[in-house]
């Protein structure tokens, strides 16, 4: 049984909506469960979404997300000790992916540099990629209020990118085709986790 699993993916790809869903779930069938996401409601979470929302410097929106991650890793191992599955929408991976893009400009590997910044947090059982084509998923979330800077194709499609490196070089990932039935997904989803 897996106990911690992370869902990530390029905004859009539908990785929330399942979140809730694979929850649900499971609790039908007993399990305690918690979900939770990152940027966190917390004040260092507020700081997140300020810097996200002001397209601030890169290294302070990467310093203000690490900080976060901290705190919120502490809640997540408690959590966990408490014989909790943990459902947690974006974590460290969304971090290397995004700021990845961001900071490429600054310097020759940044994802290297962001995994030596991200040490001491819990490490995921499993984290399930939502693949998706970035116009399908920019498509999907065109009636959103606020677009927030991310949201643009040609930085989605780098961020993808830089998910799809990260699942190549570790075998918690589960790549899913976002572009699969919500049924289907869930599914999928649940099994992997029940199964162990």
């Amino acid at each position: 049984m897996k106990k911690f699993i992370t869902f990530e993916g390029i905004d859009g790809s539908g990785k929330t909506t399942i979140l809730h869903l694979v929850a649900d779930k499971l609790r039908e069938n007993g399990f305690n469960v918690i979900e939770t996401f990152e940027p966190t409601d917390t004040w260092l979470g507020d700081n997140v979404k300020k810097c996200i929302e002001e397209d601030t410097d890169p290294f302070i929106t990467t310093f203000a997300f690490i900080a976060d991650r901290i705190q919120h890793g502490k809640q997540i191992e408690e959590w966990l000790r408490e014989g909790r599955i943990v459902l947690c929408d974006r974590y460290v991976d969304s971090t290397y992916a995004y700021q990845g893009v961001q900071l490429r400009k600054y310097m020759k590997q940044p994802i290297k540099w962001l995994k030596e910044l991200s040490s001491n947090i819990p490490i995921p059982d499993r984290t399930f990629l939502f693949i998706l084509d970035p116009k399908e998923a920019l498509e999907r979330i065109q009636s959103r209020e606020n677009l927030i800077p991310f949201e643009k194709i040609s930085f989605l499609t780098k961020v993808q990118e830089n998910y799809e490196k990260l699942a190549e070089e570790d075998k918690r990932f589960m790549i899913i085709d976002a572009s699969k039935t919500i049924d289907e997904i869930v599914d999928i989803c649940y099994r992997d986790i029940v199964k162990g």
